[in-house]
């Protein structure tokens, strides 16, 4: 049925390489300097905090912002 979709008939299916044996493969784990998803996240909502309230020192200083 397929034969017919290739361009040669004298290659068969059988001389395709076969995949791995195992079925299933292993899912390397994903990790940004070696940490893990919940490091990662204290990271950064740590450098967000860290960005807001250098951000609002930065106006308080300017003068565009007071504290009372």
């Amino acid at each position: 049925m397929l034969d017919d979709l290739r361009s040669s008939i004298d290659v068969s299916f059988t001389d395709e390489e076969p995949t791995s044996s195992p079925m299933r493969r292993r899912r390397r784990k994903r990790q940004f300097l070696g940490m893990t998803a919940a490091q990662r996240f204290v990271l950064s909502l740590l450098l967000f905090l860290m960005t807001v309230v250098l951000g609002m020192l930065c106006l308080v200083v300017t003068g565009r912002m007071m504290l009372f």
